[in-house]
């Protein structure tokens, strides 16, 4: 991109150089010439008119009077009838610049002039032109290169912003360039990152709500045909069964179409180097608290590795992290380490401060309901992410305030780039 930018630029620079440049510099060269013919011109002219004034009285031509007239390096012609041809000066060689004027009785006056003094001339207002046009295009040059930079570094910041959020990272970023049409796009990207962040989490709780209220119905409906099934009637007896089999059918369906959707949603995840990336992600928060006078630590557990999608991830840490620097307060620590359960990993971040009060921890979660003045989204959304991604978080302490992030470990089919050794079977 910059490399275009700065090409397009220098491009018109040229372009525009050119277009001035080499009319200015045949005008300049005319000029010179016209200048050159004009100033001979006028002096034939005026010997001419010494001259005729001779001739009229009768006197034998004498070129001492009009000698003021001849250039320096010039020739001075006299070509009268009736009168031998009479010349003045020195000659001026092959290449010469030359002017007549008519005399009143058929005659004429030429000077010539070498023509090397007004080439030169036109050489140097040549150069001068060239120097002009080199210098508008290092102009340009430097403009260009600051142009570019200015948006090309933007245009990149933007192209990460838009991909950080095709891949769940629906943070909003306050970083603006000075750029209308630029600033424009950076708040489209946070408007649609606010608007995909409320889509999926109101798409987790449809799907929860709509799990939850058919398990409820579909395990009534069982308890009531279960009775029937022993019922003293043969044919209600056989009924009862054939619902009760029709039932148990349904609730499995129902567990598959919720596992397809979960796979669906888990279909970004990938083994995620928590010892690389969390100390990533912990960076830009580290100066934020720095600021406020407070510190970050990190400790991962060497060769820790979780299934997640990425943004998804940054995004979760994110919430967590400015979470503890608004409503928190002391040391911030984010920990990472192997869970007690068989196959997870545990994220726990934790600061000094009161912790959560006993009456606003129940509903920390819950959407649009905050203690601190803030929307009540973010930590919200951040379950909604940890949830697609087949996790939970919880608040695990309320005094100080501890969030554990579980998240599974991944799966060997999670690493294509490693061929697993097939099961043996007999022949």
């Amino acid at each position: 991109m910059r490399r275009r930018i700065l090409l397009a630029i220098l491009l018109a620079v040229a372009v525009t150089a050119a277009v001035l440049g080499i009319p200015l510099g045949i005008v300049a060269s005319w000029q010179i010439e016209s200048s050159y013919r004009e100033t001979l011109a006028e002096n034939a002219r005026a010997a001419a008119a010494i001259l005729d004034t001779e001739i009229a009285n009768g006197q034998e031509i004498d070129l001492d009077q009009v000698r003021a007239a001849v250039p320096a390096n010039g020739l001075l012609t006299v070509r009268a009838s009736g009168q031998t041809e009479k010349r003045y000066g020195s000659s001026p060689g092959p290449d010469t610049v030359t002017e007549t004027a008519d005399l009143a009785r058929d005659g004429k006056v030429e000077i010539a002039v070498p023509a090397g003094p007004m080439h030169e001339r036109q050489t140097t207002v040549t150069l001068v032109v060239v120097l002009l046009v080199l210098l508008s295009i290092g102009t340009g040059a430097v403009v260009a290169i600051a142009t570019a930079r200015r948006l090309a570094k933007p245009l990149r910041h933007v192209a990460e912003r838009a991909a950080r959020l095709g891949g769940g990272d629906f943070r909003p970023d306050p970083s603006r360039y000075g750029v209308g049409e630029l600033d424009m796009v950076a708040e489209a990207l946070d408007a649609s990152g606010t608007a995909l962040a409320q889509l999926v989490q109101r798409e987790r709780q449809l799907v929860g709500d709509v799990s939850h209220q058919l398990r409820s119905r579909l395990t009534a409906l069982q308890l009531r045909l279960e009775p029937l099934t022993v019922h003293p009637d043969d044919e209600v007896a056989d009924e009862s069964k054939a619902a009760q089999e029709q039932a148990d059918r349904l609730a499995e369906a129902l567990d598959e179409l919720l596992a397809a959707a979960r796979a669906a949603r888990e279909v970004g995840a990938e083994p995620v180097d928590l010892p690389t990336a969390l100390p990533e992600m912990a960076q830009e928060w580290r100066e934020l608290l720095r600021s406020e006078g407070r510190n970050l630590r990190t400790r991962v557990a060497d060769g820790l590795m979780a299934r997640a999608t990425p943004g998804r991830l940054r995004e979760v840490v994110g919430v967590l992290l400015d979470n503890a620097l608004r409503h928190g307060s002391g040391t911030v620590t984010l920990i990472a380490r192997r869970g007690d359960a068989e196959g997870t990993v545990v994220i726990e971040v934790s600061d000094t401060g009161p912790g959560v009060p006993d009456e606003l921890a129940p509903h920390i979660f819950e959407r649009g309901f905050s203690g601190g003045g803030s929307t009540g989204v973010g930590l919200a959304l951040a379950r909604a992410l940890v949830e697609a991604d087949g996790g939970r978080l919880e608040l695990s302490n309320r005094r100080p305030a501890v969030f554990s992030l579980f998240l599974k470990v991944p799966r060997p089919s999670d690493v294509p780039e490693v061929r697993w050794p097939a099961e043996r079977v007999p022949r």
